[in-house]
């Protein structure tokens, strides 16, 4: 007797497109694939990952419309600043999942500055160290390779998708938010979830997006089988 057709389910299935320029030495990039697939085992749901790199994004984001979740990986400088933030504009104006790690995060606080602020200038020190308008500049001390503690805000969605108010993670960089756009990209709506002790940003979400979420730090390297990242599980989640 054939199986009635209540008797199996097929796993859900997602599109994942990961912006950055891959290299397979770099530590984060590799994690970053880890991570997404502890978070997919632990949600049940069958995921295809393709990384985008960063020049065919100037002319042509298929493969971002195409896309479920949207992740903007470390590794920054890209190949194109260009575009990186045409990948992430679209993904905040059309809703979809979003998480920006590390280099990630530097992007979606460019990309915010210019398309919904209006700063068209705005620029990354990495880039161009000289701009006029510098949203991301370089620490002044380097977290690489350091594990800080994080203080989240009561009711934001980092908070709720951790579960706590604080949180320990690691970080891969050397460049922040500048201190002196903090308070404009907050009350511009890119708000400042999470402060590490001195009250600078470490993570930045956009109420009311289904999952508009970006860190300082890089989750990705604690995931482990069996024990997923909660930051990356609610990317997956969102989406489903």
């Amino acid at each position: 007797m054939p199986p009635s057709p209540h008797s199996w389910r097929v796993k859900p299935s997602l599109q994942v497109a990961v912006v950055g320029d891959y290299d397979k030495t770099y530590t984060p990039h590799v994690a970053t694939d880890d991570a997404l697939r502890h978070a997919a085992d632990h949600l049940r749901v069958e995921i295809e990952v393709r990384w985008l790199a960063t020049e065919p994004l100037e002319t042509d984001l298929s493969a971002v419309r195409a896309a479920d979740v949207l992740w903007c990986a470390p590794g920054s400088p890209y190949r194109s600043l260009r575009g990186a933030l045409a990948a992430l504009r679209h993904s905040r104006e059309h809703g979809v999942p979003t998480l920006g790690t590390c280099g990630g995060c530097q992007h979606i606080i460019i990309e915010y500055a210019r398309h919904k602020l209006r700063f068209e200038d705005a620029q990354h020190a990495e880039y161009d160290p000289y701009a006029s308008s510098l949203f991301v500049t370089e620490l002044a001390c380097s977290l690489a390779g350091r594990t800080m503690p994080v203080t989240l805000t009561p009711g934001s969605l980092v908070a709720d998708v951790y579960g706590r108010e604080e949180a320990k993670e690691q970080y891969y960089c050397n460049f922040g938010l500048n201190p002196a756009y903090q308070s404009a990209l907050h009350e511009g709506g890119l708000r400042v979830t999470g402060v590490d002790d001195t009250g600078e940003a470490r993570v930045l979400e956009i109420p009311g997006h289904p999952y508009y979420l970006a860190t300082l730090f890089v989750p990705q390297t604690s995931s482990w089988p069996g024990r997923p990242h909660p930051l990356v599980v609610g990317l997956l989640r969102a989406a489903l």
